[in-house]
């Protein structure tokens, strides 16, 4: 597939200009739910929030305001669990950083065509891998055994990198061209933008779907059997259940093991890669569009 680097800014400029031109109605949130704490200034477009269990720190993706060549004024930010930004420029000069994830000490992030790795420890890049046909890379996931995976939305592509050695999981439409990755055990959990994919805009026929897909034998498994929609982030709420964001839409849902799906939150568009710390029943979201990141306490979660 032919997607160029204009083509991809561009879709980001698209989606504001939509946001900007509708009715902006207020968040809506279920019962239970108390906003703790908010941040967004120096933020630029906030993309993905990771918590770091081992370093006890929040990690923000920020994509920077991009434009049509490419830039690296992408950058990923330090955050206290209590909202205090410890360093807004904590790694600089990135492209479009997305997804996160951590293993051993290392911050591994995606920069469109290229997974890059930060010792979380002093901050600094020590690794770089250019993945082979990468065109718009975004969620990161990391297995028991330290192999790295990476969505490619634009090609429905899922590529792997471990011990200096990539190669493409899988691809194929089956796929719904997965943005959410999230490694559970020998489960690859994934959230699909949609099938029918239009690379000028960013469109789908179809809305994605939750799914999972076992490491070892590569069988899909539907959780939710009927359209979604445009997931994004995927995080486990430590009791068999997910929460998974769609960015198109600024929804959050809940989504059971079983396949059933309720609305916890509704904002505008643009809700993106969230983290939940299941000890403190805690849900980060970044909003890419508002640049902000939003510490909630959740109540229980539907059955």
């Amino acid at each position: 597939m032919d997607i160029t680097m204009t083509r991809i800014k561009s879709f980001f400029f698209r989606q504001l200009v939509i946001s900007l031109a509708v009715l902006l109605a207020p968040c809506a949130m279920s019962a239970g739910q108390e906003t703790l704490w908010e941040l967004s200034e120096g933020l630029d477009g906030p993309e993905s929030a990771f918590y770091d269990m081992e370093s006890g720190f929040v990690f923000l993706s920020n994509v920077g305001n991009g434009g049509p060549e490419p830039q690296k004024n992408g950058f990923i930010s330090k955050v206290t669990l209590q909202g205090q930004v410890s360093k807004l420029k904590w790694v600089e000069g990135l492209q479009d950083p997305k997804g996160l994830r951590s293993y051993q000490g290392t911050l591994w992030v995606s920069d469109v065509t290229r997974l890059v790795a930060v010792n979380i420890e002093s901050g600094r890049l020590v690794d770089e891998v250019h993945i082979q046909g990468g065109t718009f890379l975004n969620d990161v996931a990391v297995g028991i055994d330290g192999t790295v995976y990476v969505s490619d939305m634009a090609t429905s592509t899922i590529h792997q990198y471990k011990d200096g050695t990539q190669s493409v999981f899988d691809s194929g439409e089956h796929l719904e061209h997965p943005n959410g990755l999230l490694v559970v055990g020998q489960t690859l959990y994934v959230g699909g933008w949609g099938s029918g994919f239009n690379p000028n805009d960013f469109s789908t026929k179809v809305l994605g779907r939750f799914f999972s897909i076992n490491l070892q034998t590569k069988k899909k498994t539907l959780i939710t059997t009927n359209p979604t929609g445009h997931l994004d982030g995927i995080e486990s709420d430590g009791r068999d259940g997910f929460i998974v964001t769609d960015w198109v839409n600024g929804k959050v849902f809940h989504i059971t093991k079983t396949g059933s799906v309720s609305l916890l939150q509704q904002h505008q568009q643009g809700a993106a890669d969230h983290a939940y710390i299941t000890s403190t029943e805690t849900l980060l979201l970044p909003h890419m569009l508002n640049n902000t990141l939003t510490a909630f306490k959740m109540g229980p979660f539907p059955n």
